[in-house]
């Protein structure tokens, strides 16, 4: 597996944290649960706290939503 820092790794998380939001947004058939599951367990091995993952929510969700909340 290749290794990300610093800015690279930043966006790896940013990116797979607004994919894991989109997929939990698409209805029904479309909803990969698959690929959101490995999504969420490459961010688990990745984000090092709580504090890091709910920054990484956030930004998720204004990416996706518009609204920080």
């Amino acid at each position: 597996m290749a290794e990300f820092t610093g800015r690279s790794l930043h966006l790896l998380k940013k990116a797979l944290t607004i994919a894991v939001l989109a997929i939990e947004r698409q209805p029904g058939p479309f909803q990969s649960s698959s690929d959101q599951a490995d999504m969420k367990a490459l961010l688990d091995a990745l984000i090092e706290n709580d504090t890091e993952l709910a920054f990484y929510v956030r930004s998720a969700r204004i990416a996706v939503t518009g609204e920080p909340d």
